[in-house]
């Protein structure tokens, strides 16, 4: 394998860490400063995508189980198994960058929150019920970061057709998470754009830097 070879990779996730941290900083510039046309498309948006108030117990639940792949517990019970055989591997390193990526994304998530001071969409039976903040969305940032952790981890053990079939399988459990949230009702579109902007981008920069410092193999 060539020098050119070898960096090209990670030339292409560094252009891809730059560009999902400009779609962040737009929109929470646009959050912060109150740009008209975001702040009505995310009204319009949130109006349009919003299941309602008094939802029967069955639309509940199925809102619920959509949007259990944004949790934390999510990604910990998806990835503690593998970070345990990791560590049982001897591979250090490794295990350091998925729990790094997997735990870091919320910590920094609530952060963007604070500084940002979104509050939430205010529906009855869906944003008005919390008091946490809104942009970017946790969820959406959380399952990002899951599937895109998978994906680094399973790429080189994947043939290029089933690569295709996981990565579409890994967009189609993002855009249901992100999806839920609008059907709750507890984020607007630009939180949950936002959040998958900054899950995808922050895994790739811990995966990127790891790669620069020696810790995984290319």
């Amino acid at each position: 394998m060539t020098t050119a070879q070898r960096t090209h990779p990670i030339g292409a996730r560094v252009a891809a860490v730059a560009g999902c941290a400009l779609v962040v900083v737009l929109l929470g510039v646009g959050v912060g400063v109150g740009w008209g046309p975001q702040l009505r498309l995310d009204a319009e948006v949130s109006r349009a995508a919003y299941a309602g108030d008094g939802r029967s117990p069955l639309v509940q639940g199925l809102l619920d189980v959509a949007t259990a792949p944004g949790y934390s517990w999510a990604r910990f019970l998806v990835f503690l198994p593998v970070v345990v055989w990791l560590l049982r591997a001897h591979r250090w390193l490794p295990a350091a960058w998925v729990t790094v990526s997997v735990v870091g994304v919320g910590v920094l998530n609530e952060a963007l929150k604070e500084l940002v001071g979104r509050p939430r969409p205010q529906f009855a039976d869906g944003g008005a019920q919390l008091s946490s903040l809104s942009f970017p969305s946790g969820h959406a940032s959380g399952v990002a970061c899951l599937v895109t952790t998978a994906l680094v981890l399973a790429w080189p053990a994947l043939s290029r057709g089933a690569r295709r079939w996981w990565t579409a399988a890994a967009v189609a459990l993002a855009l249901l998470v992100g999806q839920s949230r609008l059907w709750l009702g507890v984020h607007y579109l630009s939180d949950v754009v936002g959040g998958w902007a900054f899950g995808v981008g922050w895994t790739l920069l811990v995966v990127t830097v790891a790669q620069g410092v020696r810790w995984t193999r290319a």
